[in-house]
């Protein structure tokens, strides 16, 4: 009886300990997510008031920055502040703009021709798109007068001042099918001339291209040798190209191709300081490029840095000097580098052989009828908020044109003093280089492709993947690999699985640990080991002719 009573006191005492402990567990879960909420709160109102601010301070940087243009150019510069400074910052290319309407909403073309190569161009006309995003950026007053607008009609259920949605889609429903009707391009959308091509017909293109409208490079930008060696180089403008391995007098030797693209604001030097020490030399040839507009290539004043432009240049210098398109390469892109990888893939169907992307800007896109797709993914990227720093300063330089340029004239106008500041009190070669790669550029060539890449090209995506998944632009036998680190704040995992969802037989590896830029900075040596696994199991015929040439070698 004793020890029964025993047991069940000890019994008693571990459930209550049990109780104790368990009490105390939920007292922390509370506890913390009452934290999270309140920092969530104070994150807000805190961006709230900053970016208030911040609009105040854009606004007085457009005029500051327009007598300043006026003083040291001699003139009146565009920007996209207002519609008409808009269009005149747009058409300052000297390229023929259309406006396209869909239904409910607008998007602004460029009609171009491609070049077929260096000296002749092809009659192909094609349209590249203009990203709205580009002029289509409200304020944090009006954004938060949006939501209150909003917020007020789910409260009052209806205004009778504003029509109901219903009514708009039944509105939008039947402008879309007159638009079917009416369609002389193709079935979804009607082309019309916009006005700024009688801007042009009136002489723009002329102002446009003396040399005095244009001076290169800007007062803004940096002038050292090299930012700007390309403008008077006197050859034939190409993209500046980091070659290893079997170059054009070594074809025979060469058994895989590989073309590797760097992400937003970086270079080449991305992956030549990282992977390419870590690789074969010996049967590779390892091609890494600085996109336009970024590390030693080419930074035209005039461009718009759309997709076209950055596909057409890595056509120009480096698919057609190497015969790709004759036969068969790889692909490895970072970041902003996978749309273009994506494009490059669409352009040259049956020649890509593997794509290796990393943090993928693929974002899920909503219902079309309710958001539009440009403005979907700049609010995904650029949220508007002070925490983290990374959304924060993604912020600065999608949102605000005349902030993000004081940056970039604070940064890269005097990236020599801060790369000599950083070797003189780090000796870290690796933080070196991604500070060149960060401070190589122009405002124009940031600003432009930001919007033009990642935001003005969120509705081609789907299409791009779907030919991929179908075989109709890259060979079955194509892998798609994707990386991406589990810490990125950048751009989300769920941008991965996105990808994947659309192409089921992709491989999604994601990296605990890693964020956006130590994906491939903090693990070199694990990465070159994995692309040269992928490059071998994409490619089992290369794979023979390697093996059966290191044990010729081995012997000899």
């Amino acid at each position: 009886m004793h020890i029964c009573m025993c047991m069940h006191d000890l019994r008693s005492s571990i459930g209550l300990s049990y109780f104790k402990v368990a009490s105390r567990l939920m007292g922390w879960t509370r506890t913390r997510r009452a934290l999270r909420l309140t920092g969530n709160a104070l994150n807000k109102i805190m961006s709230v008031v900053v970016f208030l601010v911040v609009d105040v301070l854009d606004v007085f940087l457009c005029v500051v920055y327009r007598l300043m243009d006026f003083l040291m150019e001699a003139q009146w510069k565009a920007c996209y502040c207002s519609c008409s400074s808009a269009k005149q910052a747009i058409t300052s290319g000297g390229k023929i703009l259309l406006s396209e309407n869909r239904g409910d909403y607008s998007k602004v073309l460029r009609l171009s021709t491609s070049t077929s190569s260096s000296n002749y161009v092809n009659n192909k006309v094609q349209l590249d798109h203009i990203s709205d995003t580009l002029y289509r950026r409200p304020s944090m007053a009006r954004m938060l007068l949006e939501d209150l607008h909003q917020q007020m009609r789910r409260a009052l259920l209806i205004l009778p001042t504003v029509p109901s949605l219903s009514n708009i889609n039944k509105q939008s429903n039947k402008q879309r099918k007159r638009n079917k009707k009416t369609s002389m391009c193709s079935p979804s959308s009607t082309l019309t001339i916009n006005s700024t091509l009688i801007e042009m017909i009136l002489g723009k293109i002329g102002r446009h291209n003396s040399p005095a409208a244009s001076p290169i490079p800007r007062w803004s930008d940096c002038n050292c040798k090299t930012c700007n060696s390309w403008s008077s180089s006197g050859k034939e403008t190409t993209l500046f190209v980091h070659v290893q391995g079997p170059t054009k007098g070594g074809e025979e030797l060469v058994k895989e191709n590989v073309v590797f693209i760097h992400g937003f604001i970086s270079s080449s030097e991305f992956w030549t300081e990282t992977v390419f020490p870590n690789l074969s030399q010996s049967w590779y040839r390892l091609i890494a490029v600085d996109l336009l507009g970024f590390g030693r290539s080419p930074k035209p004043s005039s461009s718009l840095y759309t997709l076209g432009e950055h596909v057409d240049m890595i056509q120009k210098s480096v698919i057609q000097p190497y015969n790709l398109n004759l036969t068969s390469f790889h692909i490895v892109a970072h970041s902003l580098g996978c749309i273009i990888a994506l494009a490059i893939a669409h352009r040259y169907p049956g020649s890509v052989k593997s794509l290796t992307l990393l943090a993928p800007p693929c974002f899920t896109m909503p219902d079309k009828s309710e958001i539009n797709a440009t403005q979907y993914v700049m609010r995904k990227i650029a949220p508007r908020r002070v925490w983290p720093l990374i959304a924060f300063g993604a912020s600065l330089a999608c949102w605000y044109e005349h902030v993000s340029r004081t940056i970039c004239f604070l940064i890269c106008k005097n990236h020599r003093l801060w790369e000599f500041l950083i070797k003189l009190f780090t000796r870290n070669r690796l933080r070196t280089f991604l500070v060149d790669g960060f401070c190589c550029h122009t405002h124009n060539a940031a600003w432009h492709t930001l919007h033009n890449i990642i935001c003005g090209n969120a509705g081609k995506l789907d299409g791009y993947l779907n030919g991929i998944r179908d075989g109709r632009t890259t060979p079955r036998s194509c892998q798609v690999n994707v990386f991406h680190g589990r810490d990125d704040e950048l751009v989300p995992v769920e941008c991965s699985y996105a990808l994947q969802s659309k192409i089921p037989e992709s491989r999604v590896k994601v990296i605990d640990g890693k964020d956006h830029i130590t994906i491939v900075v903090g693990r070199p040596k694990e990465f070159a080991t994995e692309l040269e696994e992928i490059w071998m199991r994409s490619s089992p015929a290369t794979c023979t002719s390697i093996t059966t040439a290191s044990a010729v070698l081995n012997c000899c």
